[in-house]
Parts: structure tokens; C-alpha cells; sequence
């Protein structure tokens, strides 16, 4: 994990991506799903090692049902990016993560958008609570 300290108190959790070769498109940029796939690699890795998620045989899952993202900058192979992860809202079934993706070295995102999780049961599809370990491992990541 690297620690940003400007922007330690808008986004409570923090992870490294290291961008590959493959993640560039024909114009030398990130591709922009890319993007996407480093805002669910951050909140997977939180969830799966904070939030107890089991995503082989766990009885509950996550899926998304709403994911947003806003472009500012490119980012680029080879490069590091920093991943900023908060729960901006935290429902009865569902929770909203925020992600911000700065360059490494720059104040500025290249990137900020959401991903909804509704948690459901896994074999019936049907929405549930949220798990009490991960509500309770969620408060890291409120920011009031």
C-alpha cells in the first residue's frame, strides 16, 4: 500500500497498481476500460482481505449494478497507480465504493467514478443484508 497524505482523508484506503504492457491501446494511453478494471481490482483486493469476502464458496456476493467512471488524464505503461477506495454509501443491501486513480507522483486523479455492489444470496440471486463483518469493516472506509 502506498500512502498519498494529501488525499489520505478523502479516500481512507490506498493500493498500488502497476500498470502492463497489454493495458495500452494503439494511441501509447491506458486504455479507458482499463480503468474499470483497476477501479474492481481495488475494491476486490479490500474486500477480499479486509471485508472477509470468500469469492469461491462464500453464501453471499457481490454484483454490480451501477459503475461510473470520469476521465482526466491518461495514464500509461509502464507507470504506477495509486487506487483510493471510500464507501460513500453503505444500504441495507447494497454499498457504494469511490475510487479515485492518481499517476504515481501526481495530486491530481487521472480518474474518479463508482462501483454499486448490491449483495445477494448466491444461489437465489435475491438481495440480502449486508454481511455484519464486512458492515463492520466498512466503517474504514466512511468518510463522514
Amino acid at each position: 500500500m502506498t500512502s498519498t497524505p494529501s488525499l489520505d482523508a478523502a479516500y481512507p484506503h490506498w493500493d498500488t497498481i502497476t500498470t502492463r504492457w497489454m493495458d495500452n491501446d494503439m494511441y501509447g494511453h491506458v486504455n479507458n476500460v482499463q480503468y474499470y478494471s483497476f477501479f474492481d481490482t481495488v475494491v476486490t483486493t479490500w474486500l477480499v482481505t479486509h471485508g472477509g469476502l470468500d469469492p469461491r464458496d462464500g453464501a453471499v456476493i457481490g454484483l454490480c449494478v451501477e459503475s461510473q467512471c470520469r476521465f482526466a488524464a491518461s495514464l500509461s505503461f509502464p507507470g504506477r497507480v495509486l487506487a483510493g477506495l471510500r464507501a460513500g454509501h453503505v444500504g441495507r443491501s447494497s454499498v457504494r465504493y469511490e475510487i479515485a486513480l492518481h499517476a504515481e507522483g501526481s495530486a491530481e486523479p487521472a480518474a474518479t467514478g463508482h462501483f454499486v455492489h448490491v449483495y445477494v444470496d448466491r444461489s437465489s440471486r435475491r438481495p440480502v443484508e449486508v454481511p455484519a463483518g464486512l458492515r463492520k469493516a466498512l466503517a474504514a472506509l466512511e468518510t463522514a
